[in-house]
């Protein structure tokens, strides 16, 4: 689950994790993650979706500015652009999101960003940290979508959950 990033500001996103060579960049979106990736058995995703459902219903739309970009290295090996506004935001989302049938034990805090490098060499990283510091943009998070793993690797929006309103 995760808030995507809007249109022209994605295909930005996912060019410039293209031009870093970044092996993920053509299989996932450009997004805000709120759920980790998460094996769900066939019979339990009505149950997800279900609780999904009410957790959009209860939320409401919020502004995200991004700006700039920040790293968790070297804890771990990522560069992101950073949420200069909408944090708040997406963390009462993420946290209602992460409960029942998706609770768990994070292997990290939560921390809302947009990733433009994953375990690529230090000078890759160096090098997005640099070239997309200056990186602005603004848009309203309206909702989350829920996405699935294809066979062939790649991530695909299922389905959208839109805030106030449940799922379209």
């Amino acid at each position: 689950m995760s808030i995507p990033v809007p249109e022209p500001f994605g295909r930005r996103l996912c060019e410039a994790r293209l031009s870093l060579g970044d092996p993920l960049a053509a299989s996932i979106p450009a997004h805000i993650t709120l759920a980790p990736p998460t094996v769900v058995p066939c019979a339990e995703l009505p149950g997800v979706v279900d609780h999904l459902l009410r957790v959009a219903t209860a939320e409401r739309r919020f502004w995200i500015r991004l700006r700039g970009t920040g790293t968790f290295r070297p804890v771990s090996p990522v560069v992101f652009v950073a949420l200069a506004e909408g944090i708040e935001g997406c963390e009462r989302v993420q946290a209602n999101v992460m409960t029942g049938p998706l609770q768990g034990d994070p292997t990290f805090p939560y921390h809302p960003h947009v990733t433009i490098a994953h375990h690529l060499p230090d000078e890759v990283m160096d090098r997005a940290f640099k070239e997309l510091s200056g990186f602005r943009a603004d848009f309203e998070a309206w909702g989350f979508a829920l996405y699935k793993l294809g066979r062939d690797g790649i991530w695909r929006r299922d389905r959208d959950f839109t805030f106030g309103t449940g799922h379209d």
